[in-house]
Formats: structure tokens, sequence, C-alpha cells
């Protein structure tokens, strides 16, 4: 209980104090005066825009406080004191208003005795410009310019009277609409906007759609914006791939996102023909009337592919992009199954090889006495709608009876291996 009381009555000067405050205004500093550092009086900054702003000042005693005398003081440069009486009230509270830039000064007396100091300043809006100041392909230059209409503000030493200074503090602010990337919109006055090196994953930073860009700059009490309306020449190049992995001949469709591509466009799928180069697609600004979207292309050889697009606007302006993730085409592989049961039950109802990326497969199928029961053969994409043998003989109504069968089966993937061995041969078991 000691401690709580001390605490309160360390408390009670600072519960019990009144502050000085400013109605409308827009910035507070404190003052520094030289012949009294300790002391912090409150420096109010108003945005005087239209030259006729005047300031508030107002005073309310904390609660429970008795009615004091309020006197309101004006600093004279001539005295160089709070000489100038300027009103005078009655109450737990005042206020005065109407008042140009200069110090002030309240003195309270009676119910509470304290003294409370302020000075009052005018800001005026900075002045700023907002252009363009470069425009090329990949390069987008802005020009800003701001600059305070106050440098500094005066205030008093409230011992000798020497004029001292605050001095104005300035930011600005770049921005747009739509949003598009501003580098350190708030350090860079002349910010520059570049595309980085194409590389995956990259983030495109220049605008592609009309955008206003505007350059907001704030002083300590005034805030001023200037834009202007730009009409971009870039070109963006942008593509998705769907599936991007699967066995050969995989179809992958490409739906082109580009904007601005209204030139040719040159697809590089990562492929290479029998003499090592790379295979391209061009169409042009003629031809585009031949361009799907999406549109499919087809992999037939089992690898790795890096998939490019490189774009041309109509004022040759060029953008490229490269696939984030690679285009997967599975090798080839065979597996075969030693048993099915062709029941009916849509499980295991078929002899059906497990095989990826085959170009061409062929099946005969003997009984035990030799007799052919079934016989495929396939090349390139009818294997995809392949089932498999169904247990009827020569695919007629006849059914197989159970028991053992052998097959021989030859196979040759898309990426030219070849399944001609003794693996390929054997025997299989056919319940019901």
């Amino acid at each position: 209980m000691r401690n709580l009381i001390l605490i309160l009555l360390l408390l009670k000067p600072i519960l019990c104090a009144a502050q000085l405050t400013a109605s409308g205004v827009n910035a507070v500093r404190l003052t520094s005066y030289l012949s009294a550092p300790a002391i912090k009086d409150p420096i109010f900054v108003y945005c005087n825009s239209s030259g006729t702003q005047a300031g508030t000042l107002n005073i309310t005693l904390p609660p429970g406080s008795s009615s004091s005398q309020f006197s309101w003081y004006k600093w004279s440069d001539v005295t160089k004191s709070f000489s100038q009486n300027i009103n005078s009230s009655t109450g737990v509270s005042s206020s005065v208003s109407n008042l140009g830039e200069g110090g002030y000064r309240v003195v309270i007396t009676g119910g509470v005795n304290a003294t409370y100091t302020g000075w009052i300043v005018f800001d005026r809006p900075p002045s700023v410009s907002a252009s363009l100041q470069q425009q090329l392909c990949d390069r987008l230059a802005l020009n800003g310019d701001t600059a305070a209409a106050m440098q500094q503000f005066s205030y008093r030493d409230i011992t000798s009277g020497q004029v001292l200074s605050l001095k104005n503090e300035m930011s600005f602010m770049w921005s747009s609409q739509p949003s598009t990337y501003i580098p350190a919109p708030d350090l860079f006055i002349d910010p520059v906007i570049l595309n980085l090196e194409n590389q995956p994953n990259r983030t495109y930073r220049l605008p592609v759609e009309n955008t206003t860009f505007s350059l907001k700059a704030n002083s300590l009490g005034c805030k001023s914006e200037a834009s202007f309306s730009y009409v971009p020449i870039h070109v963006k190049a942008d593509f998705s791939a769907d599936p991007i992995t699967g066995e050969a001949p995989l179809k992958v469709a490409f739906t082109d996102k580009s904007v601005r591509a209204d030139s040719e466009y040159n697809w590089d799928f990562g492929e290479k023909n029998k003499k090592g180069e790379k295979v391209t697609w061009t169409v042009t600004r003629d031809s585009l009337w031949i361009f799907e979207n999406p549109f499919v292309h087809t992999y037939y050889r089992p690898g790795e592919y890096t998939v490019r697009l490189k774009v041309k606007s109509k004022n040759y302006c060029i953008d490229s992009l490269m696939l984030e993730t690679k285009i997967i085409v599975e090798k080839s592989s065979l597996e075969i199954p030693n048993v099915f049961t062709p029941n009916g039950d849509s499980q295991n109802d078929y002899f059906a090889v497990e095989a990826k990326s085959l170009r061409y497969l062929f099946i005969e199928i003997y009984s035990r006495s030799g007799m052919l029961v079934y016989r495929y053969i396939a090349e390139g994409e009818s294997l995809a709608s392949w089932k498999g043998w169904d247990g009827r003989i020569n695919d007629t109504a006849i059914e197989a009876t159970p028991g053992v069968y052998y097959y021989v089966i030859r196979a040759r993937g898309w990426d030219d291996v070849d399944y001609n061995t003794k693996l390929q041969k054997g025997f299989v078991y056919l319940y019901r």
C-alpha cells in the first residue's frame, strides 16, 4: 500500500497537468531554446494555403480542478517578452482564436497556478511537378520535382529574444493507378523502371496499360500533388502450359497471355532437329489469323524441354519469357502382368501391358497347344485407345478357357528403346 501511495504521489503532477493544444493544426514540433534547452514548448504548424489561415489555442484544466483565471499574452519583439495581453477569461478551460504567427503564453492563476507557452507558424503548399522523362521499350524514367515554399520557420529564445529557426521537413511519394512497380517511390525523385534480364520467376515491371503516375509532396504543414497520364509502348510476353508432364506423345496446350504482342510470336519449344539445331515456330503479324489460343503442341520424344516465348510489338518492342517449369515427357517403359480375370467385374478384366511412351506394340497370345488366340498390332497415337485382351478367342464371342497362355510381345518406345528381349516372352494365367 505504501508503494502504491508513493507511485500516486509521483504521478500526481502528471495527472493534474493541463496541456496546451491547437485546433486544426497539421504538425507539432518542439522548441530548442539556446538559453533553456531543457524547456520544450510546442510549435504548432498550420497549412496556410489560402493566405487567410488563423490559429486557435486551447487549454483545459484536469478534471476536478477549480475555476481559475486565464490570461493570454503574445510575444513582442520590442520588449522581447510576452507583454501583449490579448485575452482573459475565467473557468476550467479557455481558448483564443484568429491568431497570427508568433509566440503565445497563457498564465493560469487562482485555483491552479501554471504557465504554458506555444508558438504558431504557417506553412505554404510545396511546389510539385511530375512528368515523363524517357520512354523506351525496356525502360521508363519519371521526372519529379518538389520544393518547400517555406524553407524554415522562426520563433524566439524566451530569455534573450534571439531569432531561432525550425527547418521545414519535406517528403514525397510516387504512386500509380492502376498500381505498377516504382523503385523506392519515397527515395528516388526521378525513379527509373527497368525490366530485369529475362529469367524464370521474373516479375514484369513495366506498365502495359494506360497509367496515371502521381507525385505527392508533404512539408511539415502542407501537401501538394502532381500527376500525368502515361500511354505505354511496352510489350509483355506471358503464357501457360497444360499439362507439363506425361507420356509420349504428350499434347500440351499453350495459352498465350501476352500483352500488346501484335507483331510477331516466336515459340521455342525446347526441341532440336537431327542436326542438333533448335526448332522454333514463328507467327508474324500477317499470319496471326492462324494462331489459336490455346494451341496444342505435341511432344513425341521423352525428355525435358524448356519452353520460351519471344514476342514483338508493332513499335518493335521485344520481350521474352521462359516457362518456369520444364515440360517433362516420361521415358518409355513396359511391364507385363502374369494374371488377369475377364469375368466382367470391371477389375483386372483385360490382359494389357502397363506401358508409357510406347511408339509401337505387337502382341501375340497362344494357348498351350500352340493355337493363336489373340493378336494386336498398333503404332503411334492409336495405342492410347487399346484396352488389352478381353479373354475372347481372336475377338470372337468364344471365351478362352481358364488356364495358362503364352505371349510374345515386341515393342518400341518413342525414345527408340527396343523391347524385343526374352523378358517380353512368358506366361499369363487366365482365371474366371
